[in-house]
């Protein structure tokens, strides 16, 4: 992946990981802007993106609209029903 390339930019449509994954993460995650707990309270919401920043060393950051905390790209997919959406 490119550095300092987001995946998805300002006013995508994004689904948050299922709550398995995002658990996973915040398990295993030892470095910057962890999870927060009331964050997988969101797993498999579709919302889209307020804002993207970038970690030194090129990870991507996302907030996102009527979600808290700050989002890993690995933590994002493309909604399921992209497809649909013509």
């Amino acid at each position: 992946m490119e550095l300092y390339k987001e995946e998805f930019p300002v006013g995508t449509r994004v689904q948050i990981a299922t709550a398995l994954e995002l658990q996973n993460f915040r398990r295993t995650w030892r470095y910057h802007h962890p999870l927060a707990k009331e964050q997988l309270d969101f797993a498999g919401r579709q919302t889209t993106v307020a804002s993207v920043s970038f970690y030194h060393g090129g990870d991507v950051l996302y907030t996102l609209h009527d979600t808290p905390g700050i989002w890993h790209e690995c933590c994002l997919q493309a909604p399921d029903d992209a497809s649909r959406n013509t």
